[in-house]
C-alpha cells in the first residue's frame, strides 16, 4: 500500500511557488494528483494516481510531505485513518485482565491514538470516511483477544479510566489538592494512594501552585483511585524522578490485579519494571503506524532496540542499538578543564552542600538523584545565573547550558532560533547535530508551533552548537521518546570524542545515563529541605542510588542494557542480599 502523507503544519502553499503541484508528472501527463485543495488551503495527493516517483518530496521547501509503502507483508486494511494524507493506524494493542501491558515505540506512530480507540473515544473508520459499523469491527478481530473487548465497549459495558499524556489542564481546576482526590475516590483506600505517591506535604495546596511532577502524581493517583474493568496510562513517568517513576510503577501493577492496565511508556527502564508484556508501534511518524504482536518485557524491549520485527519482516530502524559501547577511560593524568571547592547555597528554607569536586576534559559527567535536592540550583551556579554562599569555582570557563524549562516564545523559526548560535547550513552542523536530532525538516517551522519533543530537540542543538569548553544539559531526555532519547545520548558523545570538550547532563532516565555518562554525580538528602552532592565512579553511583530506592538493575545478556529487576524475583532478592544494586 503506498500511502502519502502531508503534514499540515508545515504545508504553507501561500508561501511557496507550489513545486509540488509543477513536478508531478501525472499532473503533467494531464491528470489531477497533486494540487492544492482550496477548502483547507493545504496541498492534496491522491495515492491511487501517485506512482511514488518522490519529485514532490524532494522539491517542497517546507519538507511538509511524505511518500512511502507499507511493508510488503501487510496485507490488511487500516484500523483508522484521519483523514485524506493524514495519519493511518495499523491493528491494534490487546488488553489483557491482570497484566500491564506496555506500549513502546517513538513518538507519531498511534500509540496515544490506540488508546483513544480503545477507550471508545475514537471511533474507528477502518480506512474509510466513516465511522465503522460495531458489527464490521468486531469482525475484524473475531477470535482475538480483542473480540470481548471491543463487543463490551459497543454495548457500554466497559468502564475505561484514562490518565491522559497531556496533565497541565489539571492546573485550571479550582479548588486544593486533597478536594479534587476525595471527589474521584471510588475505591477507598486514597490514604494509601496518597502515601505511595509522596503527596501529603501538597494536600492544602491550590493545583494552580503545583510542579509538573507534581500534576503527573495527581493524575495517576485520581487514575488509580478509580474503579475500572481497563486502565490506561499515557506516558505516567513524565516529570518524575527516578524514585517517583518506580513508585508509580509500583501503583499501576497493583491495579492489574483486579483489572487489564495498558502503559504509554518511553523510559525504558521503567518499562521493564512495570510491563510484563509489550506492543511494539513502528512506520513513519506523522504517516503511519503498525502494532505488533505482543512480546514478553525482555523480549519486546530488545526487538524495539534491534529495530526489527521478524513476524513483518521490517526493519524500522537502520542499526540495531547496544550498549556495549565503549567509554572514556578515566586516568590520573586527565586534564581538569572545571573544578569547584565544596559549595554551599543556602535560599528558601533548602541548604545545598556540594563536596568539592572537577570537570575532566573529554568525559561526560552524568548528574542523578531525586528531585528537589540542588541538582538544577548547581547548573545554575556553574552557568554563572547564581552565587554561592561559600566557595568558589576554581576555573573559568565558557559553559553552554541548556535549562531544564525551555520556551517556546521566539518569533521565528527554528533555522533563525539555531542560527543565533552556530552555521545551520553548515555541513558539520547537519551531520553531527541536524540530522541525528531529526531537525533538518522543522528549519521553516515556527518555533512556537513546536511540540514539547520538538522544542526539546532544539534546544539541545542550540546547546551543543555553540563553541565553548563545557556544555551543561538539565534533563535532556525529557520529553523525547525513547529512540529520541537513544539518538540524543549518541549526539552528545560524538559531540564529545569530536570536539575533546566535557559534558555535563542531569537526567532521570538511568538507561540514557548509563549509555552517555562515564562519571557520576549523585545528589542525595530530604527534597526541598537539604540536598548534597558528590562523584564518584559511575557504576558506585548507580549502586548507591538503588540502595536507597531498594531497587535492584542487571544487564540484559542480548544487548547489555540495564534491566530493572521485578521487586522480589530471586534476582532481586541475590543482588540485594549481595548489596550489588546494580549489576553490570
Amino acid at each position: 500500500m503506498r500511502l502519502a502523507a502531508i503534514n499540515r503544519q508545515l504545508c504553507k502553499p501561500d508561501k511557496c511557488r507550489q513545486e509540488c503541484v509543477a513536478v508531478c508528472p501525472i499532473n503533467r501527463a494531464g491528470k489531477k494528483c497533486c494540487w492544492v485543495d482550496n477548502e483547507i488551503k493545504k496541498a492534496r495527493i491522491d495515492e491511487d494516481l501517485c506512482i511514488g516517483c518522490g519529485l514532490c518530496v524532494k522539491r517542497c521547501p517546507f519538507k511538509a510531505i511524505d511518500v512511502v509503502n507499507t511493508p510488503e507483508k501487510l496485507k490488511e486494511s487500516p484500523i483508522h485513518r484521519f483523514g485524506p494524507n493524514l495519519f493511518t493506524l495499523f491493528r491494534l494493542p490487546f488488553p489483557v485482565k491482570g497484566e500491564v501491558v506496555g506500549l513502546l515505540g517513538p513518538n507519531g506512530v498511534g500509540k496515544t491514538s490506540a488508546l483513544k480507540i480503545l477507550s471508545g473515544d475514537i471511533v474507528p473508520n477502518l480506512g474509510t470516511d466513516r465511522p465503522a459499523a460495531p458489527s464490521a469491527l468486531v469482525k475484524v478481530f473475531r477470535g482475538t483477544e480483542l473480540q470481548e473487548h471491543l463487543e463490551q465497549l459497543t454495548h457500554k459495558k466497559l468502564h475505561a479510566v484514562v490518565k491522559p499524556q497531556n496533565i497541565e489542564g489539571l492546573a485550571k481546576v479550582e479548588g486544593t489538592v486533597l478536594e479534587l482526590l476525595n471527589h474521584y475516590n471510588e475505591r477507598g483506600d486514597m490514604e494509601k494512594i496518597i502515601r505511595e505517591l509522596d503527596l501529603t506535604a501538597v494536600l492544602e495546596r491550590s493545583l494552580d501552585q503545583l510542579s509538573g511532577g507534581e500534576l503527573q502524581r495527581i493524575a495517576i493517583a485520581i487514575a488509580a483511585s478509580r474503579v475500572a474493568d481497563v486502565y490506561y496510562f499515557d506516558e505516567p513517568s513524565s516529570y518524575l524522578d527516578v524514585r517517583q517513576r518506580l513508585a508509580a510503577a509500583k501503583l499501576i501493577r497493583e491495579l492489574a490485579a483486579g483489572a487489564a492496565v495498558i502503559a504509554v511508556e518511553h523510559d525504558l527502564a521503567t518499562l521493564d519494571y512495570l510491563a510484563d508484556r509489550i506492543h511494539i508501534f513502528y512506520g513513519v511518524p506523522g504517516v503511519y503506524g503498525i502494532v505488533s504482536k505482543p512480546y514478553s518485557c525482555r523480549v519486546g524491549i530488545n526487538a524495539f532496540l534491534d529495530g526489527y520485527i521478524k513476524e513483518d519482516n521490517v526493519r524500522f530502524r537502520p542499526e540495531s542499538i547496544d550498549f556495549r559501547i565503549s567509554k572514556n577511560a578515566q586516568t590520573s593524568t586527565a586534564q581538569s578543564v572545571l573544578s569547584w571547592d565544596k559549595l554551599t547555597k543556602k535560599f528558601k528554607g533548602f541548604t545545598l552542600d556540594i563536596e568539592e569536586g572537577n570537570l575532566l576534559s573529554g568525559e561526560v559527567l552524568g548528574i542523578f538523584g531525586a528531585n528537589a535536592l540542588g541538582k538544577t540550583t548547581f547548573a545554575k551556579i556553574l552557568a554563572g545565573e547564581l552565587k554561592p554562599d561559600s566557595g568558589k569555582i576554581e576555573k573559568t570557563v565558557k559553559i553552554s547550558y541548556k535549562p531544564q524549562y525551555i520556551s517556546s516564545d521566539f518569533k521565528g523559526t527554528v533555522a533563525e532560533l539555531l542560527g543565533t548560535t552556530a552555521n545551520v547550513y553548515s555541513e558539520e552542523f547537519r551531520s553531527d547535530i541536524l540530522r541525528p536530532l531529526e531537525l533538518e525538516r522543522l528549519l521553516e517551522a515556527g518555533v512556537s508551533t513546536l511540540s514539547g519533543g520538538e522544542l526539546q530537540r532544539v534546544a539541545i542543538a542550540m546547546c551543543l552548537g555553540r563553541n565553548v569548553d563545557v556544555y551543561l544539559l538539565d534533563e535532556p531526555s525529557a520529553f523525547l521518546d525513547s529512540e529520541q532519547r537513544l539518538a540524543a545520548a549518541k549526539t552528545i558523545r560524538k559531540i564529545c570524542e569530536r570536539k575533546g570538550c566535557s559534558i555535563m547532563v542531569i537526567d532521570h532516565d538511568l538507561l540514557f545515563l548509563s549509555y552517555l555518562a562515564d562519571r557520576a554525580m549523585l545528589f542525595t538528602g530530604t527534597s526541598s529541605v537539604e540536598g548534597s552532592a558528590e562523584q564518584m565512579k559511575l557504576t558506585e553511583g548507580f549502586n548507591k542510588f538503588l540502595a536507597i530506592l531498594g531497587i535492584t538493575f542487571r544487564a540484559d545478556p542480548a544487548t547489555a542494557r540495564p534491566r530493572a529487576n521485578k521487586p522480589d524475583s530471586q534476582t532481586d532478592k541475590e543482588q540485594k542480599t549481595a548489596g550489588k544494586y546494580f549489576v553490570i
